[in-house]
């Protein structure tokens, strides 16, 4: 007897007495065979959450088995490709149907006609164990795509057969290998690999490189490592979408995984353009070359928005077993964590706060716990970074998803409302954001960019936190009762607020900037400042520091000392020595 559609709830669809679906199986539903997936089951009826559109469907419909989890495709043709939350390619899918999906369309996600120059790099008699490489070819200009034995064989086999190298399309078999059941395996250019189960790694490494961004405030205030996790909260207008671009342009990672999960429409579509439209900085090729972008907008099927994180993070470990270091941009987990509201409510599951479901810290859990800087199966080194925006309502951090996020993640960019529409960009908020990767970087630091780095950068969060502090008396009595030295932290806070952390995108030597550069600019400040406070102490007034105009030379640094010619800081240093002598000696 087939199994028949009983009731339709939105994206819901329940089968009464199924008995052969499995757990997270992928099915089809319907006469056009749209794509759903298992996720309940008992004795009376399965439930199902379909991930397209279910208008048009009826009770009575059949719905079939297939007896393997949702899976994403992974092989070639990845890279500079653009795919929905269920990695169906979208450029493919407007070519034949048009601007919008139609209801059951099966386009496969890798292109099938086009062909690979391959490299077989194992030999017949070989041993291949899982994970292990098998062939090699130019996936794009920058990235070599490694094909490898699936970890789904566990015990790997002997290599039988090979192909000669050459060009291959995904689906063409290069080599045959036996397992120890004398059964025959034919490995092709692609894989398939369930989206909600981690892949396995030989061993979970100490993280110890920081992802070196370019972004001053990141870089060095709140620094995020290599396999860290990081949450960009703050609401409308606040500029996540732009400091995640800035990120996946500028950070040294070696792809970039953007996923546009349940943002508006016309957003995404300002995203794809100009994605296709940046030049990747380190290479001078386009950005697309190192760069795959999953966009799954607001009205978009709800359980597609919920799977498309997972297809993300899918892809980013299998570039990572490859020996790449991934970033994934995911904008934003809130609409993500609402399409669970919503999916949870329609199930009749018990509420928690706000109505999100009771599992929601369980799945951010899972999700970020996926991040990692790893020993590969292959014996390679690759790590996951996790970037997630999160769009509280309001800008009230203290909402469920903001909060919950923040006992996974370990590094906080709260962006601010206020600085934003002062247009201090990146709008994040120095007080009220962390980094929790200091200690596991200081080795990196000391050997990499100077031992005093750390030193400094502390002293910079000092200033700022007792500016902070004074601002509050400034408000009330204002400022021109401050003794001279409070007067200085104000001034030298400024400094660093207006020529440190502001930073310009359009730029040429602020948009990125080295650490060699922002570990001198600091220096200089804190220069300035403790020769300021000798002054001072020498009771030479504080005008005579602003006249001299020195704050506003130091808060130009970053327009006029190119990243390539640091020398120029000396005649800093030159000037402050001078000023210094002359005032002491006079």
């Amino acid at each position: 007897m087939s199994n028949k559609i009983f009731s339709i709830n939105g994206p819901i669809i329940k089968v009464k007495n199924a008995k052969d679906f499995l757990m997270t199986e992928m099915v089809y539903v319907g006469k056009n065979k749209i794509i759903g997936e298992v996720i309940s089951i008992n004795e009376d009826e399965t439930t199902i959450q379909v991930y397209e559109s279910t208008t048009g469907l009826k009770p009575g419909e059949p719905v079939y088995s297939t007896g393997a989890p949702l899976s994403a495709t992974l092989g070639p043709g990845i890279l500079s490709n653009i795919f929905d939350g269920i990695e169906r390619p979208l450029l493919d899918m407007a070519k034949t149907e048009g601007a919008f999906i139609g209801i059951g369309s099966d386009i496969p996600a890798l292109n099938q006609t086009k062909t690979y120059d391959v490299t077989i790099t194992v030999k017949v008699g070989d041993i291949l164990n899982p994970g292990e490489i098998y062939a090699t070819c130019p996936e794009t200009p920058m990235i070599t795509h490694k094909c490898m034995l699936s970890p789904l064989l566990k015990k790997g086999g002997v290599v039988k057969e090979i192909k000669p190298n050459g060009k291959y399309k995904v689906e063409d078999v290069v080599v045959v290998i036996e397992d120890e059941n004398n059964k025959l395996h034919n490995l092709t250019l692609c894989q398939k690999w369930p989206i909600r189960v981690a892949r396995p790694v030989k061993e979970r490494l100490s993280i110890s490189k920081p992802l070196i961004t370019g972004q001053r405030i990141i870089d060095t205030i709140f620094p995020i490592a290599k396999g860290g996790t990081a949450a960009i909260p703050g609401g409308f207008g606040t500029g996540k979408t732009m400091t995640q671009h800035s990120l996946a342009k500028w950070s040294d990672a070696d792809m970039i995984v953007y996923i546009g999960c349940g943002e508006r429409g016309n957003e995404m579509t300002q995203v794809l353009e100009e994605f296709s439209e940046l030049i990747d900085p380190r290479t001078g090729n386009a950005l697309t070359n190192r760069t795959t972008l999953i966009a799954n907008t607001s009205n978009m099927p709800v359980a597609a928005r919920e799977a498309s994180i997972y297809t993300g993070i899918t892809i980013a470990e299998y570039y990572r077993d490859m020996g790449y270091h991934v970033a994934i941009m995911a904008d934003s987990t809130s609409r993500w964590a609402e399409a669970l509201r919503e999916i949870s409510g329609r199930l009749e599951e018990m509420p928690a706060e706000e109505g999100f479901p009771a599992y929601l810290p369980s799945r951010l859990s899972q999700f970020y716990e996926r991040a990692g800087y790893m020993e590969t199966l292959s014996g390679n080194e690759g790590s996951v970074t996790i970037i997630g925006a999160v769009s509280p309502q309001g800008s009230d951090f203290s909402e469920p998803v903001t909060q919950n996020t923040k006992r996974f993640v370990r590094c906080f960019w709260a962006l601010d409302k206020a600085l934003a529409y002062a247009r201090h960009y990146p709008a994040i908020n120095w007080m009220t954001s962390y980094s929790e990767y200091y200690e596991d970087l200081k080795n990196y630091y000391d050997n990499e960019v100077g031992e005093d780095f750390l030193e400094i950068k502390q002293r910079i969060s000092t200033i700022l936190a007792e500016e902070a502090n004074l601002m509050e008396i400034v408000k009330l009595i204002g400022a021109d009762v401050l003794p001279d030295d409070q007067k200085l932290i104000i001034e030298t806070a400024k400094v660093i607020r207006v020529g440190f952390l502001q930073q310009n995108a359009f730029h040429k030597d602020d948009a990125y900037v080295t650490l060699e550069k922002q570990r001198q600019m600091i220096k200089i400040i804190i220069y300035f400042y403790d020769n300021a406070c000798k002054l001072i102490a020498n009771n030479i007034p504080f005008s005579v520091l602003v006249e001299s105009g020195i704050f506003a030379k130091l808060s130009r640094i970053k327009y006029d000392i190119p990243n390539d010619d640091i020398d120029k800081f000396n005649s800093y240093y030159e000037d402050i020595d001078s000023f210094m002598t002359d005032k002491l000696n006079s």
